[in-house]
Parts: structure tokens; C-alpha cells; sequence
């Protein structure tokens, strides 16, 4: 995690593994974003080239992100710290799958 930013806005990251059997199905998926819509910070994940808007469903899926890949969750705003670790804790949590 980093902080900076502008006008106080803190920056953070994490990059997580996929470990739930399904990958980012519609489920998690939906889960995902949210749980992203609670904060006020702008969140986006990354998988490979692909940046997509956390707080967005459709945007999330396109992901297309099967077990063991890797996403990095960025997010910025005054939130940012405390939405990373809400959407890591959703990853490690498996989404609640077995």
C-alpha cells in the first residue's frame, strides 16, 4: 500500500490471488461491486491489461478472472485504505464458497 494523492486523498493497493473454485463468476462479482459501492473512493482493479471499475458489475466480469490469477485492487479517496482491505477480505473469505 502506498499513500499520496492529491488534496489529502490516500492512494492504496494490494494484489490478490483468485483462490475461490469458480474465479470472478456473476456472483462474486456482484458481491464485489457492492461492497466497492459502500466507499466513497474510486476503486479499479487490474488483471494483465485490463482495468476494470470496481464498482461495476458488468465491468468486473470482463475481468474474466479464473482460479489462481492475480488482480491488483487500486483505489483513491479518502476511503481508499479501508476499501482495499474490504475487497481483500471478500477474496480471502473465498466469497463464501467452499
Amino acid at each position: 500500500m502506498s499513500a499520496g494523492g492529491e488534496r489529502g486523498n490516500t492512494v492504496a493497493e494490494r494484489k490478490i490471488e483468485v483462490i475461490n473454485k469458480f474465479g470472478l463468476h456473476a456472483r462474486p462479482a456482484a458481491m464485489l461491486s457492492q461492497r466497492a459501492s459502500k466507499f466513497k473512493s474510486e476503486i479499479t482493479l487490474h488483471k494483465d491489461n485490463i482495468e476494470a471499475n470496481a464498482k461495476s458489475i458488468l465491468s468486473v466480469m470482463m475481468l474474466a478472472a479464473e482460479v489462481g490469477s492475480f488482480i491488483t485492487v487500486k483505489a483513491e479517496g479518502e476511503d481508499a485504505e479501508e476499501a482495499v482491505e474490504a475487497l481483500a477480505k471478500l477474496f480471502e473469505e473465498k466469497f463464501g464458497e467452499e
